[in-house]
């Protein structure tokens, strides 16, 4: 009797137990097929206006109003033409893409540079100076505006491109030295300490060594310091005066008051300011995956 209660009952897949194999695996089809769907969905949705925005650059007018949803009749590029010439979209479009360059180019080489010595050199007061820059993620930038604004004053830089520059370069590098630094950590430092044995100095060690290695890095903090510094309206519409100095978010304001009537010459406009976003977008991820890529094969 007790034999009989302690023998383990077995069971048959068709009664319980684990699954077959091959049962988990119509499982997984319907759950990929669900993520695509979800994913192709938001894509529809995301980029279905940029869509309609950059086919009715290429519609006349005329058509936008009798039809405002639908392909155009020629391949047409004069709405471009007059948002270039017509509009000053080139003046506003030049200025932003000095501005944001400038400023990339400034807050990167700086926050490579202090990331750089923080994560690998050894020095007393390393851990405050860490905490000092971190501490600027923590302040939002606008709040500062009154006092920037009286610096500025004193220093002759409202109204100036070079001021925009200095303000959107230092408002960036607290992210930038965050992200550089905590990628450096990540990395070995026998590569450095063979070219130090081989005698190369400080210079080239960073340039030919360590910048290499810091190109994901380098890309994502580039992405995150591009798009919100061409797309940002506030300082530039309280430190800038002269229209002729307006980057594209300001000048955009008068372009819509401007040629609201005109629908074709508007998306142009729009089309136009998208397009570098689209290109560092495009340029900074294939960087980021053969990073990524490179880091796996190694």
């Amino acid at each position: 009797m007790s034999a009989l209660l302690t023998t383990p009952r077995r069971t048959s897949p068709a009664t319980g137990g684990s699954p077959p194999p091959g049962a988990t695996r119509p499982r997984s089809l319907t759950r990929s097929i669900g993520v695509q769907v979800v994913l192709w969905a938001y894509a529809a949705v995301a980029f279905g206006p940029l869509l309609l925005v950059l086919i009715g650059s290429f519609r006349s007018n005329a058509e936008i109003l009798r039809a405002p949803v639908g392909l155009p009749s020629s391949f047409d590029v004069s709405n471009y033409t007059r948002a270039w010439e017509t509009a000053s979209i080139s003046t506003y479009f030049l200025n932003s893409l000095a501005v944001t360059a400038a400023s990339v180019v400034l807050c990167v080489s700086v926050s490579a540079l202090a990331a750089y010595a923080l994560a690998r050199w050894r020095f007393r007061g390393r851990a405050l100076l860490a905490a000092f820059f971190l501490s600027g993620l923590m302040i939002p930038a606008k709040l500062g505006l009154l006092p920037v604004f009286y610096m500025f004053q004193s220093m002759n830089l409202i109204d100036s491109r070079i001021g925009l520059v200095l303000l959107y370069a230092a408002s960036g590098v607290p992210f930038s030295v965050f992200v550089i630094m905590g990628f450096m950590r990540g990395l070995p430092g026998e590569l450095e300490e063979a070219a130090r044995i081989d005698g190369a100095h400080e210079g080239r060690l960073f340039v030919s060594i360590v910048l290499p290695l810091m190109r994901p890095a380098l890309a994502v903090v580039t992405v995150f310091q591009f798009a919100p510094t061409w797309n940002d309206f506030f300082y530039p519409l309280v430190l800038l005066r002269s229209s002729e100095k307006y980057t594209i978010p300001v000048g955009l304001t008068r372009f819509f008051g401007e040629f609201a009537a005109d629908r074709g010459t508007l998306f142009a406009g729009l089309v136009i300011a998208l397009v570098p976003l689209a290109v560092v977008f495009a340029l900074a991820t294939r960087q980021i995956v053969a990073g990524l890529t490179a880091g796996m094969s190694r």
